[in-house]
């Protein structure tokens, strides 16, 4: 189990890693005028994170099935915790990668100009030449990294909804998985009920957090706002991220559990009478 679920651990941290770096490249958008392709390098980049879950999820499943056969569920709230907190980890580090990453997304779309292709950019990026120049750039977070931080002129509603979204979106798949274990019987119904969880963080993302974010994105590309507004809104947007994962994610974790748990429960007296 220790083993399975350091495996788990190592996967969420490398997805909320990917999502955290995929937030910055907003900041590159603007600062090569090229929103539509750095949209693409996004969507490249969010493949980590895909994979990475789909390695993810049948690891989770059997920790649960685990539990279940050695009746131990209680061992779950721990791990289920710890796979939380690794979420953080992942956003944390990916926030300290963010000005290094910013800087090699940049090269690299100003180099995907000449090459016109991705495995011709893939080929140069591998060549140890080009190695060599990846790690001589690496850099972390300096002072200067937050100059110009600022909320004058950015809409906080959307922050705060962002703060509260990635709560939410964390924990939806760990809360249906944890009230599967305590509803054995329908644990399969309770697993089809992480949208009841997760589906509230993507309408609020996909209706109010993600539409201010790119409004201001392209205004500064339009040169009608400051870069520093983009660097404010990626710095508060992962923030959030950090945040959320932190303290929000680990409170709402139980009631969430415990909601799909009555809800699996109601569907269970649908059926069985």
């Amino acid at each position: 189990m220790h083993g399975a679920l350091l495996i788990v651990c190592i996967f969420t941290g490398l997805i909320h890693f990917t999502e955290t770096l995929a937030s910055s490249m907003r900041l590159t958008g603007v600062r090569t005028k090229q929103l539509a392709l750095s949209l693409s390098f996004v969507n490249a980049s969010l493949l980590i994170s895909r994979m990475s879950n789909m390695l993810q999820a049948p690891l989770l499943g059997g920790m649960v099935d685990a539990a279940i056969y050695h009746n131990d569920v209680s061992s779950l709230w721990i791990n289920f915790r710890l796979v939380i907190f690794a979420a953080f980890i992942g956003n944390l580090v990916g926030a300290m990668m963010v000005p290094f990453a910013v800087s090699l997304f940049t090269k690299g779309i100003a180099k995907f100009d000449k090459i016109g292709h991705v495995p011709g950019l893939i080929l140069y990026a591998l060549k140890p030449s080009s190695l060599v120049k990846i790690a001589r750039s690496f850099r972390l977070p300096t002072a200067n990294s937050f100059k110009g931080i600022s909320l004058k002129g950015i809409p906080t509603m959307f922050l705060w909804l962002n703060l509260f979204m990635v709560s939410i979106y964390c924990i939806g798949v760990l809360c249906s998985l944890m009230a599967g274990a305590l509803v054995p019987s329908f644990r399969i119904t309770a697993t089809q009920l992480s949208g009841i969880v997760n589906g509230i963080a993507t309408i609020l993302f996909t209706l109010m957090v993600d539409p201010i974010a790119a409004h201001i994105t392209d205004q500064a590309a339009r040169v009608q706002r400051k870069e520093a507004d983009v660097r404010s809104v990626v710095f508060y947007i992962i923030l959030g991220r950090i945040v959320g994962t932190l303290i929000l994610s680990q409170l709402f974790f139980p009631p969430g559990a415990y909601y799909i748990q009555s809800v699996t429960i109601w569907v269970r007296s649908v059926f069985v009478r």
